[in-house]
């Protein structure tokens, strides 16, 4: 039995070095998809307020608001999340543009659903961890 335990701590303590990379990597991730999709948005700024007028639903606010909060929160959140600074803040801001774009979205295929799930989960990983060890949080002392 002891011999049992020994090899489940030598596999499983490995394994624990993991989270330094898998949250960094998420980070990275994550960032890229949302700050790809806030370029889109600024690149074509008319397409992106008809979108916000006629496609998505976005509860509470006015179409233009809604476009540019989303546009700005797209370019500002990941640059903090991928560089790891007030990351927890950042991940917060992300996962809640992530929400309201599930919720605007009707029609929604189950593909790109599934994806949005991903993301919110990277970014709720973030959430509770923080950004780990290689993070400009880490080496400022932020939580």
């Amino acid at each position: 039995m002891k011999k049992l335990i020994e090899l489940y701590n030598r596999i499983f303590g490995l394994l624990s070095h993991l989270d330094i990379p898998a949250l960094f990597a998420a980070r990275l991730y994550v960032a890229w998809v949302f700050f790809k999709s806030g370029l889109t948005k600024l690149n074509d700024w008319e397409s992106t307020l008809l979108l916000f007028e006629y496609e998505y639903a976005v509860p509470v606010l006015d179409f233009t608001t809604a476009a540019y909060l989303a546009t700005i929160g797209e370019l500002v959140l990941p640059v903090l999340l991928a560089i790891g600074l007030f990351t927890r803040k950042a991940a917060i801001g992300l996962f809640i543009v992530n929400y309201v774009a599930v919720l605007s979205l009707e029609d929604i295929a189950p593909a790109a659903l599934n994806l949005h799930y991903i993301w919110g989960l990277m970014l709720l990983a973030n959430i509770v961890w923080g950004a780990g060890k290689l993070s400009a949080d880490h080496f400022a002392k932020i939580k």
